[in-house]
Formats: structure tokens, C-alpha cells, sequence
């Protein structure tokens, strides 16, 4: 379980957006999320704040982005906000989630449910990057 800060792929950052509850780092086409330990992540608390920045400094709804969640701590997740992100018209090209036990693998499954086909899970954070720079070129080629 490493922080994107500990891996060659942080000198890529654009830019990093510090919250009291986790860090998010900016890439070209994509973004890593990386949420403290024992947050109870909710969309009125954390990911509206989150994602209207976000789509500001992209200018754009998410459509040609893909978030990463890099699960380094245990924290819980509102599954059922995902609706607050529909409901704003905001939307991903994919999201990836990279567990590192058997729980966090579990809580992907119901996740699943809100996301469908854009929800990849990884055991690791190179996989799940690789997978986000593939999107985009996969867009570029289209």
C-alpha cells in the first residue's frame, strides 16, 4: 500500500489539492484520490467540494476523466451519493478503485452498482494508471 507520493508516477502531478479529509492529485487525464483513515465520505461533506473543484480547473463535467481511488486507508464511502453526482450532470470516462485486502474488494461489488461498466478495480496503483492513460489514448485514436 503505497501513496501515490511514494511512487515515481507523483513527479507527473499537475497539482495537488489538499482537504482536511485526503489529498487528490491532478493529472492530465486523470485524477488520484487518496482519502484519510476513518472518513465517513459523503457527497454534502466531501465530493461536492471535491468534484466542483475538479471540474473547474479541467473545465469540463468529467466526461474525459477518470478518477482513482487509492485505497491506502480504511475509510467508508456513501455508495448511494453516487446519485448527487448523476443528478448535477457530472460524469467520469472511468473509475478505478485498487484495494489492498479482501474487504475492500467486497465494498467494490456493491460500488459496481452505481458505476457499472466504467468501475475497474485494481490490487495496485500502477495497474489502475496504466488503465487510466489507456482510456485516453484510446480517445485519442477515436
Amino acid at each position: 500500500m503505497k501513496s501515490i507520493k511514494d511512487t515515481p508516477f507523483y513527479l507527473d502531478a499537475i497539482q495537488v489539492l489538499n482537504y482536511d479529509y485526503g489529498e487528490f492529485y491532478l493529472f492530465d487525464s486523470f485524477v488520484v484520490g487518496e482519502v484519510h483513515k476513518d472518513i465517513v465520505f459523503t457527497w454534502k461533506d466531501h465530493a461536492k467540494a471535491v468534484v466542483e473543484e475538479i471540474t473547474s480547473l479541467y473545465d469540463q463535467n468529467g466526461k474525459d476523466l477518470v478518477y482513482i481511488t487509492n485505497r491506502i486507508n480504511q475509510y467508508s464511502v456513501v455508495p448511494s451519493d453516487w446519485l448527487h453526482f448523476f443528478k448535477y450532470s457530472y460524469s467520469l470516462k472511468g473509475y478505478g478503485i485498487v484495494s489492498y485486502n479482501q474487504k475492500g474488494m467486497l465494498n467494490t461489488v456493491f460500488e459496481k452498482l452505481f458505476m457499472r461498466s466504467k468501475l475497474q478495480n485494481f490490487d495496485n496503483l500502477n495497474d489502475a494508471i496504466i488503465w487510466a492513460r489507456n482510456l485516453k489514448s484510446k480517445t485519442k485514436a477515436a
